[in-house]
């Protein structure tokens, strides 16, 4: 084992010292600015207006509208799923090609995902394990989740949990991200020491 590997922090500049940020993730990145990428990158025939970005330290995902179909006497939802399904495979190659450009622009894996009328479907996703300590009060919710059938694992029930608080707290997590790009600009204008 190298010392690195067992001290990651020492050695190298910057890492470790970022408060409220793991040691190896990439540096922020400003959304308009990511926004714009994607917006020259896409072919404009994919979507049928701006695409959705959803931007973490991991992931960018990219969700585009695309062209609902006339169903004509079929179902309407099984049409949605259907366009959503040629998009997808259809545009497979060149997707990936542009994931990979943005990965290597961006330091984070780029997922997909298609919009048609009021169905939303995701593509291949990330999963990220995240280590977390809980105490006895925190592991018996997460036990009463499992033993009721809400989830498989304390590691679904954990995952249940956090999508429940987003879900209630959006207005608030909103008012949180956008004071936290604040802080972000306003350190990325500060003096620069060399």
């Amino acid at each position: 084992m190298h010392a690195h590997d067992r001290f990651p922090s020492e050695g190298f500049p910057g890492r470790g010292r970022a408060r409220g940020r793991a040691a190896e993730a990439p540096p922020p990145v400003d959304r308009a600015e990511v926004a714009g990428w994607f917006a020259g990158r896409l072919p404009d025939e994919w979507f049928t207006g701006p695409v959705e970005l959803l931007i973490d330290r991991d992931e960018i995902t990219v969700v585009g509208a695309v062209p609902e179909p006339d169903a004509g006497e079929g179902d309407a939802s099984a049409a949605r799923a259907g366009r959503i399904a040629r998009f997808r495979e259809q545009t497979r190659e060149q997707r990936m090609g542009i994931a990979d450009a943005a990965q290597a622009r961006y330091g984070r894996s780029v997922a997909w995902g298609a919009r048609c009328g009021d169905t939303r479907e995701l593509f291949t996703t990330l999963s990220v394990p995240v280590m977390t300590r809980l105490r006895q009060p925190e592991r018996q919710v997460l036990d009463t989740l499992v033993d009721a059938g809400v989830a498989r694992s304390r590691s679904e029930a954990l995952a249940w949990s956090v999508r429940l608080v987003g879900e209630h707290t959006e207005q608030w997590l909103t008012q949180l991200r956008d004071a936290m790009a604040s802080v972000e600009e306003v350190r990325a204008r500060g003096p620069q020491l060399d």
